[in-house]
């Protein structure tokens, strides 16, 4: 479509000029109008020339950051409820945003809308940045009227969603931070410790026991084979990252971090936290519940919970409750199943799974706080298997050669 020069006023009296496309000037006319400004001359004119950054520029900026957003939905609220047009409040936050690959989609949100498309389907163009579901909640907000409430409850939604993301990490990152230390410890002790122990072993040319034998034979395997293994190490790496972007093998990999001990109840439970949230915030925002349970199946980051929440939405739309569709999943505990009952036999169902969120949440918080002392048994009784086969290995030697130099005086 050709491109139209227009001069116009907006509600304020203030010229504002751009490039729009569009059929003919009467459709450019028509998307003015639209967005509240009242056009004075429209020409046309060849498409808008838009110098971008580089790529060297656009590589050493940092990206938008689920706190870009997460402000920018609290500023719109701010700015909406004081009574600033949506134009206005957007060039005000590109102007103050210290991002400026943010501030270039604020930018392209802008055009668009000039363009006369809605907000809402200006955030689709940006998939990065806003996702399906807060696109959804926007649209509900521009339907009912209620925008400006929408953005309040995306910025608690997201706020709510960084603080379990953080919790999910904590959970994670101590076992994994055990495990890397036992790792390296093992490394190191393969590769300078025993090595040492075992010059000394050759000096007394004794029979050595089994045990030491087994230790210095992988010691002098990990010291000969060290490149290659370290290769082999960087391969798996790289091969199971790319199974895990895979459909089947993110699917495989999120079912195996639930099933890890004690960690894995833990990211249970902030995943069911953020959907439970998510869940009543659109109910609450007037979504009905299939395309509720659709959009926030896929705000969870768990592929394996993600299928379960989708048998459930098939479950309500073939016309059952949705406690028996919970009850299929197998994922949620009694007490959750009898407030499910409860909240659609008042028809309160999005305070009963708000509810449900700030229960998991407050149990993830004690969990978390109690991790040190569920792990450090389990870390106790690893490192005293570890140090006692080692002690063994490399002491016995050095024992059955001094029981024999006693015995021999």
């Amino acid at each position: 479509m050709p491109f139209f020069a227009y001069k116009a006023r907006d509600s304020r009296g203030q010229l504002v000029q751009g490039v729009l496309e569009g059929a003919d000037s009467g459709a450019v006319a028509g998307q003015l109008f639209n967005v509240g400004v009242t056009p004075l001359e429209i020409a046309p004119s060849s498409a808008p020339r838009q110098a971008g950054p580089g790529l060297f520029q656009r590589l050493g900026e940092p990206k938008v950051a689920h706190t870009d957003v997460l402000m920018f939905s609290r500023q719109m609220y701010t700015l909406l409820k004081a009574g600033v047009p949506i134009m206005g409040a957007l060039k005000g936050l590109q102007e103050s945003t210290d991002n400026k690959a943010f501030s270039r989609v604020i930018q392209e949100l802008r055009e668009s809308l000039d363009s006369g498309r809605e907000l809402s389907v200006s955030l689709a163009r940006h998939p990065k940045e806003f996702s399906p579901f807060y696109i959804s909640m926007v649209r509900v907000g521009e339907q009912t009227g209620t925008l400006e409430e929408v953005f309040l409850r995306l910025f608690h939604h997201m706020e709510f969603e960084k603080f379990m993301r953080e919790q999910v990490k904590s959970a994670i990152r101590y076992p994994s931070f055990v495990l890397a230390t036992m790792a390296i410890a093992i490394v190191i002790i393969n590769i300078f410790v025993i090595p040492a122990f075992a010059k000394v072993y050759q000096g007394f040319k004794a029979e050595l026991p089994a045990l030491t034998k087994m230790l210095i034979g992988f010691s002098n395997f990990m010291v000969t084979y060290w490149p290659a293994m370290l290769a082999m190490l960087v391969i798996l790496v790289f091969a199971f990252r790319f199974y895990i972007n895979t459909e089947k093998g993110r699917l495989q990999w999120d079912r195996i971090k639930l099933r890890i001990p004690i960690a894995g109840a833990i990211v249970l439970k902030a995943t069911l936290a953020r959907f439970a949230r998510s869940f009543a915030l659109a109910i609450r925002s007037g979504v009905p519940a299939v395309q509720a349970l659709t959009i926030v199946a896929h705000t969870v980051d768990n592929a394996h919970i993600t299928r379960r929440l989708e048998g459930m939405r098939e479950g309500v739309e073939r016309g059952e409750s949705v406690l028996r569709t919970a009850v299929a999943t197998g994922i949620f505990t009694p007490i959750v199943l009898q407030m499910v009952a409860v909240g659609e036999e008042s028809g309160a169902l999005d305070d009963l799974m708000e509810e449900i969120g700030d229960m998991y949440q407050r149990e993830v918080e004690y969990d978390l706080k109690n991790l040190a002392s569920q792990i450090e048994p389990v870390l106790i009784v690893a490192l005293g298997g570890l140090v006692l086969i080692l002690a063994l290995g490399v002491f016995l030697p050095i024992w059955d050669l001094g029981t024999a130099a006693l015995g021999k005086k």
